[in-house]
């Protein structure tokens, strides 16, 4: 196990030089010149190209690339153009309400999804399960975005029950959270009754319930232990995207997230900015998925099976080859 994780580490340094070098050079080709915005409409062309020099914009492409990791390698991030405040201290002080919106979303999305593809595939084919499945598609084909615009129409314009943006009360988590969560819910729980089905035409199944014991007892202590492990995946895998989806949220609802830090990065050129966010998201994603794959690994009998076997027949050589 501790080989696979080495591996899957090793395996994440070419993906995150890829990412790096991908985001500079769009950055490079996309139209807008940050020591432009500085210098004003109405600076002169030395202080223009002043500025260019200062922040390093002169450069080629490769420098420039080569300055970046050098100062990641150093532990630093650089500095935002336009507050010359350090990347990597803005965005320690942001990523606690990105991983706040991900890790409530994903968890409600889980309460909702689970119980919901549980309750379809137990009533398969009837209205009940029509109405699950109907409402599954309707919240996956919603954009999330559009979601959570209608949200704060209905709720925070016409109702005025939930606060249309910012975090100030306790009510203000609930809109971003939610516009979040019906969508990562509908996915899961078409998986969770899509694995459901098969797990209780398993022969297993049919074993407990000749036995007489009840359905209750064979849904939720035979079978659903068993549908888990593919939806541990999902699950894994969604939370990756709502650390991105949660920069949307962030900018809907006016939450000082790093998803607000990007775009106002973004929409400034504040290459550092965007270059700093990136890499650290792209980071993050990686190890969740990485933790997700460990946890898999420990949940799934067959998977733990497989490494003591790999194990078992190690040591048999060893053996072999000392008598030998």
């Amino acid at each position: 196990m501790i080989k696979y994780v080495i591996k899957r580490l090793l395996i994440m340094i070419p993906i995150l030089l890829g990412i790096c070098f991908a985001v500079q050079l769009l950055i490079s080709v996309t139209p807008g010149d940050p020591a432009r915005i500085i210098a004003g409409a109405n600076s002169e062309e030395w202080e223009y190209e002043q500025i260019r020099e200062d922040l390093g914009l002169n450069k080629p492409l490769l420098v420039r690339f080569g300055t970046f990791l050098g100062g990641i390698l150093r532990g630093d991030f650089g500095k935002s153009f336009h507050t010359k405040r350090p990347v990597w201290d803005d965005i320690m002080q942001r990523f606690p309400y990105t991983v706040m919106i991900a890790t409530l979303s994903v968890a409600l999305s889980v309460l909702i999804g689970i119980p919901l593809g549980i309750y379809a595939a137990t009533h398969q084919y009837s209205w009940k399960d029509n109405t699950a499945i109907f409402l599954s598609l309707v919240c996956v084909s919603m954009p999330s975005f559009w979601f959570a615009l209608l949200l704060v129409q209905l709720f925070s314009v016409k109702w005025g029950i939930l606060p249309v943006a910012g975090i100030q009360k306790w009510t203000g988590w609930i809109l971003p959270i939610i516009s979040l969560a019906l969508g990562y819910a509908a996915s899961i729980s078409r998986q969770m009754r899509s694995n459901m089905l098969e797990v209780i035409r398993q022969d297993y199944i049919v074993t407990a319930r000749a036995k007489g014991q009840t359905e209750r007892k064979v849904v939720y202590r035979h079978a659903l232990k068993n549908a888990l492990i593919p939806v541990v995946m999902t699950v894994g895998g969604m939370y990756g995207m709502a650390l991105g989806g949660a920069l949307i949220a962030e900018a809907i609802f006016s939450i000082p997230g790093l998803g607000t830090y990007t775009i106002t990065g973004l929409s400034g050129r504040d290459y550092p900015v965007i270059q700093g966010s990136v890499l650290f998201m792209s980071i993050i994603f990686c190890l969740v998925i990485l933790l997700i794959d460990v946890a898999f690994a420990f949940i799934d009998p067959r998977i733990r099976s497989q490494y003591v076997k790999k194990r078992k027949k190690t040591t048999k050589e060893a053996v072999n080859s000392a008598e030998g």
